[in-house]
């Protein structure tokens, strides 16, 4: 079994089969987002 992890915020976003346990990090939508919005927020 193998999981999709947040690497900001440590959510899960997916899981995927797999043969071993695997843990790979990604960004979930609402970090990516959440970030996009302060950034254009302070300029």
């Amino acid at each position: 079994m193998g999981t999709i992890v947040c690497q900001d915020c440590n959510s899960t976003i997916h899981f995927f089969d797999d043969e071993k346990v695997t843990v790979l990090y990604g960004k979930c939508n609402n970090c990516c987002t959440e970030k996009n919005r302060k950034k254009s927020n302070h300029q």
